[in-house]
């Protein structure tokens, strides 16, 4: 996605169609444009081409997006575990590890980065029917791998908006939801990580489309990118509009929820009743 951003900005600097582009690299109009989106594999020879077109001739300024295209090429820690993902995950998975801002509503459950592997199992065994033993071991083993990002030292900034509905609703027994809800506590307690319930008190909120998660960049050339999943595949969002309109979202339902420190409280409160 940098290397695309960087790319596109090259281009349309020189005033070059997406047409003219395609054509200096025996490509199609489409290729470029996806190469832009960073939504497929760089050739080397393609971006070398891409660049004189565009009157990159400095040698620093090459090389170091040469080399970005190297690094675009190579398999991400996830690919491993492609036979047990949906196509559309790997991608997401990507986006998540590389964002420096993640802002999420989850109604269903838990969100992934902050389940434990107990809930993590059962809610893997709930949405994968008749999979093998080792299959879910290996959903579990991602889920806990993704996670590793918010205690990283690089950790993003992590805002969840938890329905109240996802701490209701059981998934495995009584002590693995305990484990749950008390994790939920020590987690919310990290610097990187803002954690607020929206309790069925409120009744109707801005959250009435179901769980988004917005993913933030730290590299200025990136848009925002909003996912939302579906039960066969996922949706990817980066125009402005769009964007906007799920970030005016999860500000209402931050605006509208009890704070962090009121929301500890009321997950104490369910600890208890557990």
């Amino acid at each position: 996605m940098l290397l695309g951003s960087q790319l596109r900005r090259l281009r349309e600097a020189r005033g070059i169609t997406r047409e003219a582009a395609g054509y200096s690299i025996r490509a199609s109009e489409s290729k470029i444009s996806r190469m832009e989106l960073g939504r497929v594999s760089f050739k080397t020879r393609d971006v070398e081409d891409l660049l004189t077109l565009y009157g990159i001739t400095d040698e620093v300024e090459r090389n170091s997006l040469l080399s970005l295209a190297k690094e675009a090429n190579v398999a991400g820690w996830w690919h491993s575990y492609s036979d047990v993902l949906p196509s559309w995950f790997p991608t997401y998975v990507g986006l998540e590890g590389a964002a420096a801002l993640i802002r999420a509503y989850e109604v269903q459950f838990v969100h992934g980065l902050l389940q434990t592997e107990a809930y993590a199992r059962a809610v893997v065994r709930r949405g994968m029917k008749g999979a093998s033993e080792a299959d879910v071991e290996r959903r579990v083993a991602l889920r806990l791998e993704r996670q590793k990002y918010l205690v990283g030292e690089n950790a993003p900034e992590f805002h969840i908006v938890l329905d109240e509905a996802a701490l209701r609703r059981p998934y495995g027994d009584r002590e693995v939801m305990r484990g749950q809800l008390q994790h939920l506590i020590d987690i919310s307690e990290r610097p990187n990580v803002r954690l607020q319930i929206m309790p069925f008190g409120f009744g109707g909120h801005s959250g009435e489309s179901g769980a988004f998660t917005i993913l933030s960049f730290p590299e200025s050339d990136l848009s925002d990118v909003v996912y939302l999943e579906q039960l066969t595949s996922a949706l990817y969002l980066d125009k402005h509009e769009d964007v906007t309109q799920y970030e005016k979202a999860l500000k209402e339902l931050q605006h509208d929820s009890p704070g962090p420190d009121e929301s500890r409280d009321l997950l104490r409160g369910l600890l208890q009743l557990s």
